[in-house]
């Protein structure tokens, strides 16, 4: 079994550099965004939505926040498992989806990793806040739900549209 399928959509250069260039601007986003806010240290809005600083050492929604090492292992293994799915899709909208779900894990795998307090315990930089939710997320949150929901409707309309291709079987009356 090869690491990449025959009919892996990531054998294209095209798809190869679309999902390169969407990993890449999520992660840049989601960094540069971080740094503006640590920079700035904003309390803005009030309303359905504003920006505060939460410094979250869990995963999403602070789960976990007591094992922040455990938390990044997890996080890695997600980022991982991204990248195998995104090499193995065969549908190229699948694949950039799959490339922003890989992105936005290495955006928030990275403050882990580089932010205070330290190698593997570093806390994620949380700054959007909506006024119906009690949690905060940030770019790399945003493209990961983005992503993940944009491969789910990538694959269900890509089998839809295939088994609309396929010759209906004859049924023989007798």
């Amino acid at each position: 079994m090869a690491i990449v399928p025959e009919d892996s959509a990531v054998r294209s250069r095209r798809v190869r550099v679309a999902m390169v260039a969407v990993a890449t601007a999520v992660v840049a986003a989601d960094q540069v965004s971080k740094a503006l806010v640590l920079a700035s240290h904003p309390v803005a809005g009030t309303g359905w939505a504003a920006v505060r600083l939460v410094r979250n050492p869990g995963a999403s929604g602070g789960i976990g926040a007591g094992y922040p090492v455990l938390v990044t292992l997890a996080a890695l293994v997600i980022a991982g498992v991204a990248a195998a799915l995104a090499v193995r899709a065969r549908g190229r909208a699948v694949a950039v989806c799959l490339a922003a779900v890989l992105g936005g894990a290495l955006g928030n795998l990275s403050d882990r990793i580089f932010r205070s307090p330290g190698f593997g315990r570093g806390t994620v930089v949380d700054w959007i806040h909506l006024g119906w939710s009690s949690g905060s997320f940030n770019v790399a949150d945003t493209a990961i739900q983005i992503g993940v929901l944009g491969a789910v409707i990538a694959m269900f309309a890509s089998e839809r549209a295939q088994k609309a291709g396929q010759p209906r079987e004859h049924v023989n009356p007798g």
